[in-house]
């Protein structure tokens, strides 16, 4: 009933008039969604948020986070307490059909993994019968590790924490052998034990994980702003426009770079937005690939591989429809 009541009210009008978009994040996650000593946030989740106010206003800094743990963070979204949720959350039918929430995208493939001591010595996640596991509550990682131990005829000790920085604080204090999640999360959590090298991420994933940002059901427009502009940073990638050449790429031939660029037609009408609603997503915060590359790619503290994330004539699944 709350959520209902909430989203009956148009979220634009309501971001517009207030000035800015309150965007829900994680409570602390390296290459996501983290705040630094001067609580500047920096993350592909943060960029999500960024770019859908860049999208609004033409302004990517009139944004406001909350951060919020896995526990938390639908409760705030049907609540109202912030427009969208861009949180490493999964996407999964109970949480798309039950709870009041539309997934608007993913933008992170992802999949749950394993994270043991190197001097273990263990090489595949079948080697774990019998050991302690640290696990965040209030996440699907819990029951996709039941899952997976059932199915094996192995057996754990789950010792469960309400935030991400508690389990890697339980693992560094040797009060676990393993630590379970999205593998993405593994690699954000290594980066901050005092030695990253003591700890191996194992290869073998158990999961589907399809991280994405989240809406409240029943106010099409604005799920359609927020699915348009993850797409408009896909698309912007596969058609070679970047933050460094946007300006330039607006005398493009190209009529899909004209239609994304807003210099033909005026697309941006259907969801509410200016003619150049894609130009701002890319000028204040980039392409797809510029998120990526500069929060969690090779040349960062995670060194992730873009792999699936990639686009889909690169090797990856990433696929946006077109602008037209």
């Amino acid at each position: 009933m709350v959520a209902t009541g909430v989203a009956s009210a148009s979220t634009l009008e309501t971001v517009k008039q207030r000035g800015s978009v309150i965007c829900g994040v994680s409570d602390g996650l390296p290459g996501f969604s983290m705040p630094d000593e001067r609580a500047n946030w920096t993350g592909i989740d943060v960029d999500t948020c960024r770019a859908i106010a860049a999208a609004v206003f033409g302004d990517p800094t009139k944004i406001q986070f909350r951060s919020l743990n896995a526990r938390e963070r639908f409760t705030a979204l049907q609540s109202g307490e912030v427009d969208v949720l861009s949180r490493n959350t999964t996407w999964t039918l109970t949480r798309d059909a039950s709870l009041g929430l539309n997934f608007t995208g993913v933008n992170y493939y992802d999949g749950q993994g394993f994270m043991v001591r190197a001097s273990l010595g263990v090489k595949s996640p079948k080697e774990l019968d019998g050991a302690t596991v640290c696990i965040q509550a209030g996440t699907t990682t819990e029951l996709n590790l039941a899952d997976y131990f059932r199915a094996n005829g192995m057996s754990y000790d789950a010792l469960v924490f309400d935030t991400s920085d508690q389990t890697i604080q339980g693992f560094a204090a040797n009060r676990c052998d393993v630590l379970t999640s999205d593998i993405s999360q593994l690699a954000a959590l290594r980066s901050k034990l005092d030695d990253p090298s003591s700890a191996v991420l194992l290869e073998e994933l158990i999961s589907k994980e399809p991280l994405g940002p989240v809406v409240r059901q029943g106010d099409d427009q604005w799920f359609n702003v927020v699915k348009w502009t993850l797409k408009a940073q896909i698309n912007a990638e596969e058609l070679g426009v970047t933050s460094a050449n946007v300006d330039e790429m607006k005398s493009s031939e190209n009529p899909e770079v004209q239609r994304l660029l807003g210099t033909s037609g005026d697309f941006g009408q259907h969801i509410g937005l200016s003619a150049d609603w894609a130009y701002n997503i890319v000028k204040g915060v980039g392409n797809y690939g510029e998120m990526f590359e500069r929060n969690v790619g090779p040349d960062t503290p995670l060194g992730l591989p873009r792999g699936m994330n990639n686009l889909w004539n690169n090797g990856g699944i990433l696929y946006a429809p077109p602008i037209r």
